[in-house]
């Protein structure tokens, strides 16, 4: 039996077959991504036909649970050759690395065109937060906002437009940013905001941020500032009593300086302001009822209507009682009734009071009170002046010092009277207009200055007494009747050395000589320097009186004597 050999053109077919089988091949490269057909799915593996001598096996956990439960045989896949053959001669594919590889492709073809891409937090780390873009992404602190970020862990799992500042693929290393993206919405908002951007108008823009001077609000990449002043025509204690940060509001724009880029904006302006009709509304004497929104230490500041307030200064809030704080008489958050004292609408001010709503028991007091009439009272206050007397609710009397005592020099109140004694008196004088009521107590009985002193006590008359007070000028001595006289320290007839206090003590009795009875000023001056020279004096001339008589007789012997000695020379 003959073989029988091949044709020419036979042989030529297949080595043209073989040498196109090969370059197939030659086209197949590692480390390359292809597009293959599935061929079979099984419990473990996908396999995969890349137009190769063998089929390509893919392990199943290359795949999501989603992916597994979709693919089916004939779908296209994108595969990265890893091996043409292994040790076994197998061809090694990977779907993994195909996926991640057209990933950074398209990363840096996003980089390059400057576009961005969304990212989702999955993790807090050193310096910043980690982003899930397809890979592992890192997120610098400073990037992630306009403005620092408080709560970092609050961002975990939020999703992001982030834009790709930095990118590596042979270092696995990309880096993102939040705040370009932010910077840029901003700008363009920005620069749109201030084409349009004119005084007076009415602009929508969103808190941002609260002080405690104001509310910045963004007007849409540019902030304006909301002064508290300018938010209502009322009082407002704190912008957060009317704002919460992301609440969206209409303003009014009352001052835009385009060298500076500084916005002023209002709230209230809005609104009419409610003093252009305060001047008819409220009266000099009008009742008006408010609510204390507000005290100081000179008054309370009385809410009629909303952006209207009224004083009521300390002074106008009794006629019965010196108010010396506000917080005495009301609280914030009372309701007050008060009459209207003064309007000033350019200033802004209303002056009120509250004890006007009531009668003035010193519009009375002249017809209950009359000069001359004998009142009973307690002592209600010592001063260094007097003594305060309670004649009723809200009436007080004053005891002057100087009308205590008619003959005795009061130093304090305290030597006659203690706080809660019932005192007579006598009314002296009224005040309506100062509200002072002055009272005597001397005056209850008659003035011995009158006659009985001036007769009692005269020029040259030698007085005894005991001392009831030592002062640096000289020593106040109670006489008969419970006068005092003063012997001054120049008519004490002490040494210039010699101090009153060591020389006398209270209750000394002491004799001296009346040099002054002054009937208008009601004192006595007494000295001691006088009377002790007058003794002096006394002295001397009994002492030469009791001389004389002593050389009357002396001559009266003598000449006895030489009457004797004639006689017996003449016999």
């Amino acid at each position: 039996m003959s073989m029988v050999s091949p044709s020419s053109d036979q042989q030529l077919d297949r080595a043209a077959l073989a040498a196109l089988y090969e370059e197939t091949f030659k086209n197949l490269e590692e480390g390359t991504i292809t597009e293959g057909r599935i061929v079979a799915v099984t419990k473990d593996k996908v396999v995969v036909d890349i137009g190769y001598k063998s089929e390509g096996m893919i392990p199943n956990d290359q795949f999501s649970t989603e992916e597994l439960q979709n693919v089916k045989v004939g779908d296209r896949l994108q595969v990265y050759i890893e091996e043409c053959e292994d040790a076994d001669g197998n061809l090694v594919l990977s779907k993994e690395k195909a996926d991640k590889m057209k990933i950074w492709e398209e990363l840096e073809k996003l980089f390059n065109e400057e576009k961005s891409i969304d990212g989702k937090i999955v993790a807090r780390i050193k310096g910043g937060m980690m982003v899930d873009i397809g890979v592992k992404a890192f997120l610098p602190g400073s990037q992630i906002d306009l403005h620092p970020v408080r709560d970092l862990d609050g961002l975990v799992g939020r999703t992001f437009p982030l834009k790709i500042i930095k990118i590596n693929h042979r270092r696995g290393n990309v880096v993102v940013s939040r705040r370009v993206l932010l910077e840029e919405t901003r700008d363009s908002k920005r620069k749109n905001t201030l084409s349009t951007l004119k005084e007076g108008q009415l602009i929508q823009g969103v808190v941002k941020n609260i002080t405690d001077y104001g509310a910045f609000i963004d007007l849409g990449g540019i902030d304006g500032l909301l002064h508290i002043t300018d938010m209502s025509w009322g009082r407002v204690g704190h912008p957060s009593e009317m704002f919460n940060i992301g609440d969206k509001v209409e303003v009014s724009v009352l001052k835009y300086d385009r060298e500076t880029g500084r916005i002023s904006l209002g709230l209230k302006q809005k609104s009419a302001d409610p003093w252009s009709g305060v001047a008819g509304k409220y009266t000099i004497g009008t009742r008006v009822r408010g609510r204390v929104v507000s005290l100081t230490d000179y008054g309370a500041f009385i809410e009629l209507e909303p952006g209207v307030e009224g004083l009521v200064h300390v002074s106008e809030m009794s006629w019965t009682h010196e108010v010396r704080h506000p917080s005495r008489v009301v609280s914030i958050g009372d309701q007050v009734e008060a009459a209207v004292l003064n309007v000033d609408p350019g200033s802004r001010k209303i002056s009120l009071g509250m004890k006007q709503t009531a009668p003035n028991p010193w519009d009375m007091v002249e017809g209950k009170y009359a000069i001359g009439t004998r009142i009973e009272g307690k002592v209600k206050s010592l001063t260094d002046f007097g003594a305060f007397v309670g004649l009723e609710e809200g009436i007080d009397g004053l005891i002057h010092i100087s009308d205590m005592s008619w003959t005795k020099h009061i130093k304090h109140p305290s030597e006659l009277f203690k706080k809660g004694q019932k005192v007579e008196a006598v009314v002296l004088r009224i005040d309506k207009e100062k509200e002072r009521l002055s009272l005597g107590y001397k005056q209850l009985g008659s003035d011995p200055w009158d006659a009985e002193i001036p007769n009692k006590y005269g020029v040259g008359d030698v007085a005894v007494g005991k001392v009831s007070k030592i002062a640096d000028f000289g020593i106040f001595v109670e006489l008969d009747g419970g006068v005092e006289g003063l012997i001054h320290i120049s008519e004490a007839g002490l040494d210039q050395q010699a101090k009153l206090e060591e020389k006398f003590k209270l209750g000394d009795e002491v004799t001296a000589k009346i040099i002054k009875v002054d009937r208008e000023e009601r004192k006595i001056a007494l000295s001691l320097r006088d009377h002790q020279s007058d003794n002096d004096r006394r002295q001397v001339d009994e002492y030469h009186s009791t001389q004389g008589t002593l050389d009357q007789s002396l001559g009266r012997a003598v000449k006895q004597s030489r009457k004797r000695s004639q006689a017996e020379d003449e016999k």
